[in-house]
């Protein structure tokens, strides 16, 4: 998010200078080709390049004499045994270290596990010493709460913003640069920097663990015959619980949700703290991530060996083309598995589809265009164009009648008059 980050920053009239050392990204950047897809994205960045207070650059050391404030927005991702990989995130450290020549507030944007600001701190401080240099400087953290999808959005009208400092001078310096936000009434969430850190892992995992949940009442909805949708709005009515993140589906994936909840996880192992919801959170997601396949072989007693399956919706969520950790994955794995022919639309995420995993599925221009001859379909992500199509003529189109509803966006009497077996998450149908 450090391109939406910066873009929102300069349209509130900051100098910003965009850095990666991916060379690609930043010429694709400087021709106004943007390497994510993010809603109003590219017209919000090319408004402020245009108006020139956005630039890019492929070198840190080439503006870092420029700038007070660094933002490092850098991936974590998940090592082998699930803690959070901090390689990059300690070499925009050093190389700052390298080149600083004056006083700059380093801040880290990347959701890093509690005491990562003391290794940022610790790295700096090395190769100022290799340097044989003595220039002040400050570490602070400042995690984002962004969504994909709606990131904009949240940046301009944030809930709240966190931040993490140790001194006054910090402090000060962040204040300023977030103020056209509390003019706007955002509140500003000052704090120590281990607590900074330790509240994005928080938040993440407290709204995984309401999906996780709502999918475990899901099954037991299904098995007692009970309705998931009205335990949700039942549950969801009361103002201590509220609505948000209680819809079951076909779990979560995202490239935050995932790696935070492993990272948690890992971080208690770490200081000798057994965290079982958190575990749990993740067990029963990948356990989850399985529940469309199933329902697919329930519906044809197991055998889906030559069944033509078209996959509505390939990233983890809609109004993004991110796949990291996304449903539609695990779907596709045991379908090819089990012999399935498997036919996909996404109206974004087809070409990070073909990166991932090349062609072993059939790219199909429309959803009516991966229904034709198909036995079943897999509703996966839940894209508005999905919501509503013409039900008639994807039946005159289909082979067989199965749909699999892995949101539960789908009504069962509208399905059945139309002469569909709906399969949905929690229900009965």
């Amino acid at each position: 998010m450090g391109l939406v980050t910066g873009a929102c920053f300069a349209e509130m009239g900051v100098s910003v200078v965009c850095v990666d050392i991916d060379t690609n990204k930043i010429d694709l950047l400087r021709k106004g080709i943007m390497p994510i897809y993010e809603p109003g994205i590219k017209e919000l960045v090319d408004k402020n390049v245009r108006e020139g207070r956005l630039t890019f650059s492929e070198s840190l050391e080439s503006v870092i004499d420029g700038v007070s404030i660094i933002f490092s927005a850098v991936g974590t991702p998940p090592d082998e045994d699930g803690s959070a990989d901090l390689r990059y995130v300690l070499n925009v450290a050093r190389t700052i270290g390298r080149n600083m020549n004056n006083y700059v507030l380093l801040v880290t944007k990347s959701t890093v596990p509690v005491g990562t600001a003391a290794k940022v701190k610790a790295a700096v401080s090395e190769e100022l010493r290799k340097r044989g240099k003595n220039i002040e400087f400050d570490v602070a953290s400042n995690p984002e709460f962004l969504k994909e999808g709606a990131a904009i959005k949240d940046f301009m009208s944030p809930d709240r913003v966190v931040v993490g400092v140790e001194n006054d001078r910090a402090s000060h310096l962040m204040e300023r640069l977030y103020k056209p936000f509390v003019l706007n009434g955002f509140p500003i969430i000052f704090m120590d920097i281990s607590s900074a850190e330790m509240t994005k892992y928080a938040a993440n995992a407290m709204l995984a663990t309401r999906i996780s949940f709502m999918n475990e009442i899901a099954r037991l909805c299904e098995a007692t015959g009970a309705n998931v949708e009205m335990v949700r709005k039942g549950i969801g009515s009361d103002k201590r619980i509220g609505m948000s993140f209680l819809y079951a589906g076909a779990g979560y994936g995202g490239s935050c949700f995932p790696k935070d909840v492993k990272a948690l996880a890992r971080s208690g192992k770490d200081y000798g703290v057994e965290m079982k919801i958190v575990e749990a959170v993740e067990e029963v997601n990948n356990e989850q991530k399985e529940i469309v396949f199933k329902k697919l072989q329930h519906a044809f007693a197991g055998i889906l060996k030559g069944k033509v399956i078209a996959l509505w919706g390939l990233s983890f969520k809609p109004d993004t083309d991110d796949m990291r950790e996304a449903p539609s994955l695990v779907v596709i794995e045991r379908l090819i598995e089990a012999g399935a022919t498997v036919r996909v639309f996404d109206p974004v995420a087809m070409e990070e589809s073909k990166r991932r995993i090349g062609n072993i599925v059939q790219y199909c221009n429309n959803i009516y265009d991966s229904v034709d001859g198909a036995d079943a379909i897999a509703l996966l992500t839940e894209w508005k164009q999905f919501r509503l199509p013409s039900w008639t003529k994807v039946k005159g189109l289909m082979k067989g009648n199965i749909v699999v509803d892995g949101r539960n966006i789908y009504d069962n009497n509208e399905l059945k008059a139309e002469g569909f077996r709906l399969y949905s998450i929690g229900k009965n149908n």
